[in-house]
């Protein structure tokens, strides 16, 4: 007997979001244990306040020879009037997939854990409920991964998951080093130096972000290092030791103090207590895995989110969501499709990214079939209007005008990557964009200068083509006359 058409197993984000859109198809749905983290939007609304304060206080970089720049790390009061508003936010947020809202449209909400059974039929156990259904999907997400260092564990350590509720208590450590190699370490270090703080970022990948951009990647490690962040680079933290009450790291060649320690490592997805093997579901190390209809090893079971590897991204997690549940709910057609599906890092300045970068697209095509476009932001009118000259757009675009990727590095990067995401997965080609005629002035010129550049270099290469105009123009001034 079934129960329901659906079971979600994860009270994430993505989670009560697949509830909400399984309700929209008129299916029956339960969801497992909804206690999500919103620590994401939380950091993002500390990092928001925290720029503001540094726009106010100084012009340059935050917090240097100013009276609050020395009295900030000890100004409770600060802190925990921006906690508060942050946990506001999140609170707001929360209110639109709240258990409430979901429980009206119908969804059967079981507080608690569980574990899938095999025998004598698939089901999910939770709080003695036997949950039966015709398809499950797993949004447990995923929680910080704790690398194997000696000392690290005796020494003490904050994780994304915890760190919120450790500022809450009012007090703000100068020094941190934070273990990254995630878009969240690079995002918490901008915003601890915002506060004052002196923070060492340590990333083992040959620069700061193996997946961005190789140009945007150097650029944002350039800002971070101009506004007082250490960023060790290729480093592997081998120990971590308290010395009379100090820590210390010992990171490649160098011992590093600190007064805290902040992990933001890749995470580990959230499958220990799912029974996964007795259903017949594989797993390897930082994912669940799953095929491009983001199906398991057991084709009744479905995952989506960070749970399935990857960086954790709302609106990646989201489409995922909405990929697993009409396939759970419907004939498995649908496939994944990331090409088209943009990203960002959330600093100051914003970094976003959709599509192949410059490095992929070298392994896949020769250098004579794509073309390369940068525009610098100091050229639009608004950004010298706002002091937001620090900034590039980067698109990658085949000889033809089919766009392949692009990077953007500066004010309102989040808001024009969905222009070039929105051109790459309907195909419009990148001459359509220097069609455009934004409001002047805005950042949306960038997208037009950028693509103008492309008839620029296409024209520059065709000589036959230049010729043919000379001549023309030459024949409409010799008739004139």
């Amino acid at each position: 007997m079934i129960d329901y058409d659906i079971v979600i197993i994860g009270g994430t984000p993505a989670g009560r979001y697949a509830a909400l859109r399984a309700t929209q198809l008129r299916a029956t749905v339960a969801l497992v244990e909804p206690q999500p983290s919103y620590g994401f939007l939380k950091h993002y609304a500390v990092s928001q306040v925290a720029q503001g304060f540094q726009l106010q206080n100084n012009n340059s970089f935050p917090w240097k020879n100013t009276p609050l720049g020395i009295d900030i790390v000890k100004h409770t009061h600060f802190l925990a009037d921006m906690m508060l508003f942050a946990n506001l936010v999140v609170e707001r947020a929360e209110e639109q997939h709240s258990p409430t809202i979901l429980a009206a449209k119908g969804v059967d909400i079981i507080y608690g854990n569980g574990q899938f059974q095999a025998s004598p039929h698939l089901a999910f156990v939770a709080n003695e409920r036997l949950l039966r259904a015709r398809n499950y999907v797993i949004a447990t997400g995923s929680n910080c991964s704790i690398p194997e260092i000696t000392g690290l564990l005796t020494t003490g350590f904050l994780t994304l998951n915890n760190i919120w509720q450790f500022l809450e208590q009012g007090t703000l450590p100068k020094h941190w080093v934070v273990i990254g190699g995630t878009p969240q370490s690079i995002e918490i270090s901008q915003t601890l130096s915002y506060l004052g703080c002196q923070v060492t970022l340590i990333v083992p990948y040959s620069y700061i972000l193996p997946c961005l951009d190789l140009d945007i990647a150097f650029l944002l490690q350039a800002q971070l290092e101009a506004e007082g962040i250490c960023v060790l680079t290729e480093t592997q933290v081998t120990q971590v030791m308290c010395i009379d009450g100090q820590k210390w790291l010992q990171a490649g060649n160098k011992a590093i103090a600190a007064d805290e320690i902040l992990l933001a490592t890749p995470g580990k997805p959230n499958i220990e207590s799912l029974n996964l093997p007795a259903v017949g579901v594989k797993w390897r190390s930082n994912r669940l895995l799953v095929n491009q209809k983001l199906q398991t090893t057991n084709r009744r079971i479905y995952g989506c989110g960070d749970v399935i590897g990857g960086f954790a991204c709302t609106n990646i997690a989201n489409y995922e969501a909405r990929i697993a549940i009409q396939n759970a709910l419907f004939f498995s057609r649908l496939q994944v499709n990331y090409r088209s599906l943009p990203w960002a890092v959330l600093t100051n300045p914003m970094v976003a990214q959709v599509g192949l970068t410059e490095s992929r697209v070298q392994k896949q095509y020769s250098q004579d079939q794509f073309i390369v476009l940068r525009q610098p932001f100091k050229t639009l009118a608004t950004a010298q209007i706002q002091d937001a000259t620090t900034g590039i757009c980067k698109l990658i675009v085949l000889q033809n005008g089919e766009i392949l990727g692009g990077s953007i590095l500066g004010s309102q990067a989040g808001e024009l990557i969905n222009i070039i995401a929105l051109a790459i997965a309907h195909k419009i080609k990148v001459n359509r964009l220097a069609d455009l005629s934004p409001i002047y002035p805005s950042f949306s010129e960038i997208l037009q200068e950028t693509s103008i550049l492309w008839e620029r270099q296409k024209f520059n290469n065709n000589i036959g083509w230049q010729e043919f105009l000379e001549d023309f123009f030459q024949f409409r001034r010799n008739w004139q006359i």
